[in-house]
């Protein structure tokens, strides 16, 4: 069997200006870099502003476990199929991280015959997005330094400054350190941390942000640390909100590419969702509404995660209205879920204690007003009988499913789910609302998120916590969204609770205040934003010959 990049590198691309054509774009609004791939000019969304947008298909997933969902596979095939159908859709997915490309988790160009291209430039430097991202966030940490080595007029407290540097890497040895050693000239001594680039604020920024002079407000408003009397300082107390929009004039453009099956994917910006609020950039996602009758899209690991992020932060900061669901599972998975080890055996029993994942994720999409589709993404060890057990017991429950094909079959084998999303589309059930009013109180957000969205009986708060809830009322910033950050492993903050969880307490340890990007973040259980590597990371495998042709990327 074909590995991922081996098909990858056998498909025909066609050059991203004729791309372009298909979805009405002027290669003259194209930055190409190279045949393949190319920034798109912002002036692209004011000559289509009245252009009437195309409907918003979301695609989530349950509980992500090592058994694999295909996420991004399903999105991917699943705009490949609505044009096989004759339908002109474009996907719209979030650019990989070098960390989990090198490590364990994988890149995020799909899978199989359902895949975006060039896969090797997009899972590794791609158009340079997220080093810019890097540069201007550790912009800002150096100034932050310099300012304090140079007088400290601002009379920054050296304890408190919450803004750490980032690195586009899993690197646990970066998780604390000391900076400022060898005397005077080199600095103040101070204890500082390091982030993956993907938790940056700077990336959660660039992907909210609507316009450049937006991106250099929000850069501005960004709250990096407070004084020696409590005051917050700002990014734009250091004057240098200006240099830091400047070093993202180009990345805020979202990246064109194409499908296998050359159908146009917007690839831009790369959060994480379980750190951070895991939905690819709004300018890329309004180009594809704009550009398409079917937009594509899918947000970080399981509904709990990126498709609560997308639906309570995202949606209402770009003002757009998702129409549908689709919520990807394997019998793999719920397998996992229902505490199988062998995944390859059949097991009904397993399953059926299993299925209670997708349950409470059907449940949780449908609390936001949308119709839910099931996508069961087929794997080769699946039975006839275990793929008919998760058809029928949807059927049973009122929601529609589909068999889907994609990674095997690509866009034909994303038909029948293209069918049914077309039929959801088509019943007029749309009736999208957020799942708390901004007026209510961060706390209650918080409450309100952990006992509807992840079943838990209720949150305890650190000492830390409280604390930093009465500096968010003082600050007024308690009509801001919530953004939890907790494992992506299971739907409460502790990895190793699959399933459905019940009568369980959700501890937040910390509380941040992303006032740049707007929304306030909460860190749940032992959470971590700078992963490490595994004991055989990714990289041992990945290759390239003396052609520049590269091997072993997934």
């Amino acid at each position: 069997m074909k590995s991922d990049i081996q098909i990858a590198q056998e498909c025909k691309m066609v050059n991203v200006e004729e791309i372009a054509k298909k979805i009405g774009i002027d290669p003259n609004d194209l930055e190409q870099y190279g045949k393949y791939k190319a920034k798109v000019n912002l002036d692209v969304l004011k000559k289509l502003k009245d252009k009437k947008d195309g409907k918003l298909i979301l695609v989530t997933a349950i509980t992500p476990t090592p058994a694999g969902e295909g996420k991004s596979t399903v999105t991917v095939g699943l705009a490949q199929g609505l044009n096989k159908l004759g339908k002109l859709s474009v996907a719209a997915l979030r650019e990989p991280s070098l960390g989990p490309v090198f490590g364990i988790k994988g890149g995020a160009t799909g899978g199989g015959y359902s895949q975006v291209v060039p896969m090797e430039d997009i899972n590794l430097h791609f158009t340079g997005d997220l080093h810019a991202i890097g540069v201007t966030h550790n912009l800002i940490a150096a100034c932050i330094d310099n300012h304090i080595n140079s007088g400290n007029e601002l009379n920054i407290d050296i304890t408190k400054i919450t803004w750490k540097r980032v690195v586009d890497m899993n690197d646990r040895a970066l998780r604390n350190v000391i900076i400022g050693l060898g005397g005077k000239a080199n600095g103040i001594p101070r204890e500082s941390n390091f982030q993956i680039t993907v938790a940056s604020e700077i990336m959660a920024i660039l992907c909210l942000a609507n316009s450049i002079s937006n991106l250099k407000e929000m850069i501005k408003n960004i709250i990096f640390g407070y004084s020696k009397d409590g005051k917050p300082l700002k990014v734009g107390d250091l004057k240098i909100e200006g240099a830091a929009a400047a070093l993202l004039k180009e990345a805020i453009k979202p990246n064109l590419v194409q499908t296998l099956e050359n159908t146009p994917a917007f690839i831009h910006g790369g959060p994480f969702a379980n750190i951070a609020h895991g939905c690819n950039s709004i300018l890329a996602t309004k180009l594809a509404l704009k550009t398409s009758d079917y937009a594509v899209t899918e947000a970080g690991f399981a509904a709990d995660l990126g498709a609560e992020k997308f639906l309570d932060i995202k949606c209402r900061k770009a003002g757009i209205t998702p129409n549908c669901v689709v919520l990807v599972a394997t019998v793999r998975a719920l397998k996992h879920h229902g505490g199988v080890k062998e995944l390859s055996v059949e097991n009904l029993d397993g399953l059926s204690k299993g299925i209670e994942n997708l349950e409470k994720h059907i449940e949780n999409m449908k609390k936001y007003g949308l119709p839910v589709v099931v996508a069961i993404n087929r794997f080769v060890s699946d039975t006839e009988k275990e793929l008919k057990f998760i058809d029928d017991y949807c059927k049973k429950i009122g929601v529609p499913v589909a068999l889907c094909e994609v990674w095997a079959k690509g866009g034909e084998g994303g038909i029948a789910l293209a069918k049914e999303v077309l039929k959801a589309l088509e019943s007029g059930k749309d009736n999208y609302k957020p799942l708390y009013p901004l007026e209510m109180s961060i706390k209650d957000k918080i409450e309100r998120i952990v006992k509807e969205i992840y079943g838990a009986d209720g949150v305890e708060f650190s000492s830390g916590s409280k604390k930093m809830l009465a500096t968010i009322d003082e600050l007024k910033y308690s009509d801001l969204p919530v953004c939890i950050s907790k494992t992506q492993k299971s739907l409460s903050d502790k990895a190793s609770l699959l399933g459905r969880p019940r009568g369980f307490t959700v501890v937040i340890n910390e509380i941040r205040i992303a006032s740049g990007a707007g929304f306030i973040v909460a860190m749940a259980g032992d959470i971590i934003d700078m992963p490490g590597l595994p004991k055989k990371p990714a990289a041992e495998l990945i290759d390239i010959d003396e052609n520049g042709v590269i091997s072993g990327l997934f």
